[in-house]
């Protein structure tokens, strides 16, 4: 056999892609000994990672990467390769792309290009035993989240692979840009990326909560811009904005992000952690409701996906107004 004997009943360019595992070579019938001879010094194949193959002498790209790092990635155990089958699919297991490599797959301007990065991370069971090697870092997870797919590649879901990028950052106007990217984008909402940055403990770093404080400071814009969208768009009354409620006496009732005095309807827009919103908000809005003041509570994520649902709720609340009875008198100041 030389190099240019076919290797399978299939010829290489009808394979689903050019990076193939071992496992799919022999599938097609191509031996461990028919794939050395074709990875050898000025072959026509070459061995992108350990196991996993790129049926092409030039160099690999962006796509490749990714591909083999999955592939690596989501192989079975040792114990049992023998034993299960060429998968059918992509072969990717659980794994999936994560930190700067997800971003970039997302579309973050701010990330580099894959074939820019040295390295890929892929995300994958703790229980798997893989090693890191070459241009794949395997990260692990005792709860894999549910993957996003953009062009059939499994992606970490932005808020982690946003918390797997700032870990090994250490540039804090790196991190920041890709923090306000992710919020600006419309990607995710700032709560959720805070719980997450949480969860991987990187809120005890300077440059990282020095980047969280301008997270939400840029997501609170990004949400009360929409806000005031939602109301125009929709032909809501203009209500006042960002006021202070209080007694005539002088006992504070809260903020809020938008008041319509003559319904007693009040908005606010949710950007405290679930505790928070349990603790605090709760006993405004309780305190308010006692007097006869209709709360609604909005999250950044439901006025970027429902804004057409809000605004009936809040016109239904309120049309409500005119069934009740007034709302006990309260002052509204700047804030």
């Amino acid at each position: 056999m030389n190099r240019n004997t076919p290797l399978s009943p299939r010829p290489v360019h009808e394979v689903s892609h050019r990076v193939q595992s071992a496992a799919q070579l022999r599938a097609r019938g191509v031996t461990a000994a028919q794939t050395a001879a074709q990875c050898l010094p000025g072959g026509p194949w070459q061995q992108l990672l350990p196991g996993v193959y790129l049926l092409h002498p030039g160099p690999p790209t962006n796509d490749d990467r990714v591909h083999g790092a999955l592939l690596y990635a989501g192989r079975p155990p040792a114990g049992a390769r023998r034993m299960v089958p060429a998968p059918s699919g992509p072969g990717y297991g659980e794994a999936m792309v994560t930190g700067l490599a997800a971003l970039s797959l997302y579309g973050f301007a701010s990330a580099p290009t894959v074939i820019a990065l040295h390295r890929i991370d892929v995300l994958v069971p703790r229980t798997r035993r893989l090693r890191s090697t070459r241009f794949v870092q395997v990260t692990r997870t005792a709860a894999p989240p549910r993957p996003q797919r953009r062009l059939g590649v499994p992606l970490a879901p932005v808020e982690r692979a946003l918390a797997d990028a700032v870990t090994a950052l250490t540039d804090a106007s790196t991190v920041r840009r890709i923090l306000t990217e992710a919020v600006r984008g419309g990607h995710c909402d700032p709560v959720s990326v805070v719980r997450e940055l949480n969860d991987a403990k990187l809120l005890g770093r300077a440059h990282v909560v020095d980047a969280v404080e301008a997270l939400l400071v840029e997501g609170r814009a990004v949400a009360e811009a929409g806000l005031y969208a939602m109301v125009r768009t929709h032909g809501l009354p203009q209500p006042l904005w960002n006021v202070e409620l209080s007694l005539p006496g002088g006992g504070s009732l809260g903020g809020v992000d938008a008041y319509w005095p003559e319904q007693a309807v009040a908005l606010e827009l949710g950007s405290r952690s679930a505790r928070q919103e349990h603790v605090v908000f709760a006993a405004e809005r309780e305190h308010l409701e006692r007097l006869g003041v209709t709360v609604v509570r909005v999250s950044p994520k439901q006025l970027r996906d429902s804004t057409a649902q809000l605004s009936v709720v809040l016109r239904t609340a309120m049309m409500a107004a005119e069934d009740r009875e007034p709302a006990a008198y309260v002052v509204v100041l700047p804030r």
